[in-house]
């Protein structure tokens, strides 16, 4: 389970935006909301979800693109760039990523510290990407760090990387007593752009515990950037040319989100086919035949968005994932979403300890019997200095003229501004002027 992620000179974020989905302290609304975690002999309590608000363009998709961004880093070992089909263009061109608004070369920063099992891994980032759109800079790690339940396990500066490897003993390669001289070995590989805990670390030392870490990295920390881009979520057995497979628990799932809905299957249209299309299956007057349509173009536009996102879902409860959504409710029904949330705060649903972190424009997620007040988060950006931050409801306190206590509405205090991540919008004078232009005209500019 993800307890903290951080990210520092990210686009908006130049400050470090710290992103913990550890409860906070004397919060004590919706206890079902929290898991109970345990790890080198501590007791955590981690948020089973965390909703994000703000107002357009205030920084909230700038957190979900700076996971898929470090998470991306570290699938592939390197700070390089690379093409992709990403609607995240940042996670390939790390160029773009460097906060805009810094008139000097600042490092981007990232960390992240998470339970698997009962191992607690953090692990931390430093790279030199230069300013802006600077693609001539010569990139370079600047810094990682690793630690295992609490302990330092290496730490790589710009001078090279000192090992703690007794704190890994039983993951270790060889015997611990010749780590100075593997050190050494290690040193000497050190590349720039390469990350050393993919790298020589794994290498050399712990493919094991590396495998451990990248296999959560992969596996349980589902990033879904722009949510509304995905035409497949999950893979799908290699078909024969018009082959279709037909998955029942997606079809009843369909079912209940919309009763109109028709049966969903998913077909190949040729033998190199590696994304099968998302299609309807229609009943014909000939009941031993079936016509096959695309869903796209049958089914409704927020129908195609649930079925496409729902094998996540049911895939994040499955392994125990933290699911991480950009724009998790457009054209998806409240009552839908409220239902998936509440089965994430659900233990008999969720035995796996699954996360599920979204950002939001509609208001009507802001209720304390859905969330926790640490569960609600909201950035606002500086109109003056360009830059976001991120804050939790929590943070406002409980007393006081600004105190947020449990029993508050809200909604109701959010659309009065008094959370701030909201914006006055009004357009009437821009309309105005457009009409009041096409009046002057339309009577000989009278």
């Amino acid at each position: 389970m993800l307890l903290n992620f951080t990210a520092k000179n990210y686009k908006s974020f130049a400050d470090e935006m710290s992103f913990s989905m550890v409860a906070a302290p004397k919060q004590n609304d919706l206890s079902y909301s929290l898991f109970k975690g345990k790890a080198c002999g501590q007791d955590y309590k981690v948020q089973c979800s965390s909703v994000v608000y703000g107002a357009n363009a205030s920084g909230k998709s700038n957190i979900i693109s700076a996971m898929d961004t470090f998470r991306a880093i570290l699938l592939r070992g390197n700070i390089k760039n690379v093409e992709t089909s990403s609607p995240n263009v940042a996670a390939a061109k790390l160029e773009l990523i460097p906060n805009i608004n810094s008139t000097n070369t600042q490092p981007v920063e990232f960390s992240i510290e998470f339970i698997d099992d009962t191992l607690l891994f953090k692990y931390s980032l430093s790279i030199d990407l230069g300013q802006f759109i600077n693609n001539d800079f010569h990139r370079r790690i600047v810094s990682e760090e690793l630690y295992l339940n609490n302990n330092l396990v290496f730490q790589r500066s710009e001078t090279g990387v000192i090992g703690h490897m007794k704190h890994i003993k039983e993951y270790l390669l060889f015997d611990p007593n010749t780590a100075k001289t593997m050190e050494s070995i290690a040193n000497i590989s050190l590349n720039d752009e390469e990350l050393y805990l993919t790298n020589g670390f794994k290498v050399v030392f712990s493919p094991e515990l590396v495998k451990i870490f990248i296999s959560w990295i992969e596996q349980k920390f589902i990033v879904v950037f722009r949510a509304d881009s995905i035409k497949m979520v999950e893979k799908i057995p290699k078909l024969n040319t018009g082959g279709l497979v037909i998955e029942k628990n997606l079809n009843k799932a369909a079912k209940v989100f919309s009763s109109s809905t028709n049966d969903i299957g998913y077909m190949n249209d040729n033998d190199n086919d590696n994304n099968p299309t998302l299609c309807s299956i229609l009943d014909t007057d000939d009941i031993n035949r079936k016509t096959v349509i695309q869903a796209e173009i049958f089914e409704s536009y927020g129908t195609v968005r649930f079925v496409t996102l729902l094998p996540l879902i049911f895939r994040a409860f499955s392994i125990g994932a933290t699911l991480v959504i950009d724009e998790f409710d457009a054209s998806i029904h409240p009552s839908a979403l409220m239902n998936i949330i509440n089965m994430f705060h659900n233990d008999s649903i969720n035995k796996n300890q699954a996360q599920l972190i979204f950002n939001t424009h509609n208001p009507i997620f802001l209720n304390s019997n859905l969330f926790r007040r640490d569960e609600i988060k909201f950035v606002q950006r500086n109109h003056d200095t360009g830059n976001s931050e991120l804050y939790a409801l929590s943070d406002f306190g409980t007393s006081g003229k600004n105190g947020v206590r449990n029993s508050m509405d809200y909604m109701k205090y959010y659309l009065n501004y008094s959370y701030g991540a909201i914006e006055d919008v009004d357009f009437t004078h821009i309309f105005e002027n457009i009409i009041n232009h096409d009046d002057s005209e339309n009577n000989g500019g009278e």
